[in-house]
């Protein structure tokens, strides 16, 4: 209409019913560029985050404070990660122990994988419940109860045991060396029903966290290289990686700030 019919601004946005501060509007486009690179740098090294837990490192590092920045960033950058659909199961519900403190339950269980030349390996898992703190790591090609029961004594030379241990039926931990070191430990284990894994959630997300973090990213050619990427996993899951049932917390952090 201005240019048409050489109305004024003002006559023109009030017959549109068009504020003229609006028309006057010049969007400022932003400068994502270092935030791209960095968001892609972060979705090279942890191919299976998503979004929020990208998000959180960034955060961290002070780039971006809106996730949806992050989240529009992301989806532009074609850095969806592709997840299977997975069936709903109605199963019975059973009460699980919520814990309050730390050292208060822990869980453990063991996650197998091979090496690059077929041999097979074990690794024990045991997770504080309440911080989602990676208490220890146990790598052996073959580990035994007694095995179990001397690295949990290792474990206690640096951090108090718990009142209980949550685990399944094992062999190793229905053995008489856990058996004794239960007793004379005071720690009181905790054995799942047969068949029952979801009695052990704790463990069980932290074991598929595990293997799609880090199993999965990487191909061992020796047992000494596969115990050090385990070892540096867990450095970063305890102490860089954020936990959204944390509120994006590490759980290093959440354990300092609930002591």
């Amino acid at each position: 209409m201005i240019e048409r019919y050489q109305l004024s601004e003002r006559s023109a946005c009030l017959l549109a019913g068009v504020s003229r501060t609006a028309y006057r509007y010049q969007p400022v486009t932003r400068g994502d560029k270092p935030l791209r690179e960095r968001l892609k740098i972060l979705a090279t090294e942890y191919p299976r985050y998503g979004y929020l837990l990208l998000h959180a490192l960034l955060k961290a590092e002070g780039l971006v404070i809106n996730k949806k920045h992050t989240y529009r960033l992301y989806t532009e950058e074609n850095l969806q990660v592709r997840t299977k659909k997975r069936k709903k199961l109605q199963r019975a519900r059973i009460p699980m122990m919520v814990p309050t403190r730390v050292n208060q339950p822990w869980s453990m269980d063991f996650v197998s994988d091979q090496l690059s030349h077929g041999r097979r390996f074990r690794i024990l898992n045991i997770v504080d419940d309440y911080s989602h703190e990676m208490v220890g790591q146990l790598v052996s090609v073959s580990i035994s109860g007694m095995q179990v029961a001397r690295f949990l004594t290792q474990l206690a030379q640096t951090r108090p045991l718990p009142q209980s241990i949550t685990c399944d039926n094992g062999t190793e931990y229905t053995s008489k060396a856990m058996f004794f070191w239960s007793r004379d430990n005071q720690v009181k284990l905790n054995f799942i029903q047969p068949g029952k894994p979801t009695q052990n959630a704790f463990i069980e997300s932290l074991n598929g966290k595990f293997r799609n973090e880090c199993l999965n990213q990487h191909w061992f050619r020796s047992l000494s290289e596969a115990t050090y990427e385990i070892n540096r996993w867990r450095e970063h899951y305890n102490n860089v990686r954020p936990h959204s049932s944390l509120n994006y917390l590490t759980s290093v952090a959440y354990a300092t700030k609930a002591a």
